[in-house]
């Protein structure tokens, strides 16, 4: 007997994520760690009408950045080569579900970070053709994750409980889940509401002391679309406008890497001194990554309290509620981002103590929670 959460789990990014209407020619990238889902997934979007193609890779052949045997063994020419069934339907399909299942998390530690760079710059126009795709309402994408006995390790659970945990975040466990993730964009729609028009943003806290500006930039109600966990508002900073300093409370991971301790301070937008713990070597390389890579492509805010603990995956770890987290690089045009770049690095915050967010002179959050009136 199939599970109910699996089928409900489908339900939400067939539903509410991808909305699939007959005809729909939907991506659904994965790895064979996965398969169970993705039959459920086929099965669904073929009762909708749409097209479903599954591109199922081996776990050390998923897609476009994190194909470790290509970034292992390849030469300059094949890393610079842009995936031919990827763009295609980055291109022209009306969706994609993309699932993490990966069997080792660390599997890209020892590769060497210029051949990563050189990879992300090869790729980094099925991005931004993501975007801009998702931007238009061209292109309905939604990235998840499916356990695996490597994310349970990373969280320090036995897969059982770390199962448990991904279904309960992404509320398959509901009797109807899309009914949840419909009230959960209403309440998050008020701080949405809240920001529009505002312009000063400032930050402070026991490991935060930052300054920026919104001022034209619109705020998103991430609250079960594109994300699957999902919980969040964000938006795209003005380029320029970032100042002062942050020490991000948990782990940095980027392509299997965990940069611990990272502290970044920023002067005209512009991160200008960065040290980690560890991992400071890879920390640098990256940000030399293209001119974009220096500057915020985002600024968000966690509301998803299902999600209690750091676990080492960032789709879930950024919703952590109480935290805000901020993205190195590419923007989301939607927002009013102008910055490119071909890594989008979410590094996360805590803010549950001793924290404050005041926007134009109002006391917006504080210590975990939104006080605005």
């Amino acid at each position: 007997m199939s599970d109910p959460r699996v089928t409900n789990f489908a339900k939400v990014l067939v539903e509410r994520c991808t909305r699939v209407q007959p005809g729909d020619r939907i991506l659904i990238e994965a790895t064979t760690a996965a398969e169970s889902f993705v039959r459920e997934l086929y099965i669904q979007i073929l009762e909708k009408g749409g097209h479903p193609h599954p591109l199922l890779q081996l776990p050390d052949m998923f897609f476009p950045g994190h194909e470790d045997l290509l970034l292992l063994h390849g030469n300059n020419s094949q890393i610079n080569f842009i995936p031919t069934f990827q763009k295609l339907a980055y291109d022209q399909f009306e969706g994609r579900i993309r699932i993490h299942s990966a069997t080792n998390t660390r599997s890209q530690t020892s590769i060497d970070p210029s051949r990563l760079q050189r990879r992300g710059k090869a790729t980094s126009g099925i991005t931004e053709t993501q975007m801009r795709r998702g931007a238009e309402g061209a292109f309905k994408w939604v990235t998840t994750l499916y356990p695996t006995d490597a994310y349970a390790q990373d969280a320090e659970m036995s897969f059982e409980q770390y199962a448990d945990f991904v279904f309960q975040a992404v509320h398959a466990t509901e009797a109807d889940p899309i009914a949840y993730w419909k009230k959960v964009e209403t309440e998050q729609q008020a701080a949405v509401d809240f920001m529009a028009g505002k312009n000063q943003v400032i930050l402070r806290g026991p490991n935060v002391d930052l300054t920026l500006s919104v001022k034209g930039r619109k705020f998103l109600n991430a609250c079960g679309e594109t994300n699957m966990p999902d919980g969040e508002i964000f938006t795209g900073p003005v380029e320029g406008s970032v100042n002062g300093w942050v020490k991000f409370t948990y782990p940095a991971i980027y392509n299997g890497v965990a940069v611990e301790g990272a502290e970044l301070t920023f002067s005209n937008g512009r991160v200008e001194q960065a040290h980690a713990d560890k991992n400071q070597d890879y920390l640098l390389k990256m940000l030399e990554s293209d001119p974009g890579s220096r500057y915020l492509g985002e600024f968000a805010i966690g509301t998803n309290f299902e999600i209690d603990k750091f676990t080492g995956q960032i789709l879930f770890d950024e919703k952590i509620g109480g935290s805000f987290h901020m993205a190195l690089g590419a923007g989301y045009p939607e927002t009013g981002s102008k910055n490119k770049s071909a890594i989008h690095w979410d590094m996360i915050c805590d803010m549950r103590t001793d924290s404050e967010i005041i926007v134009d002179g109002v006391s917006f959050y504080k210590n975990g929670e939104f006080v605005f009136k």
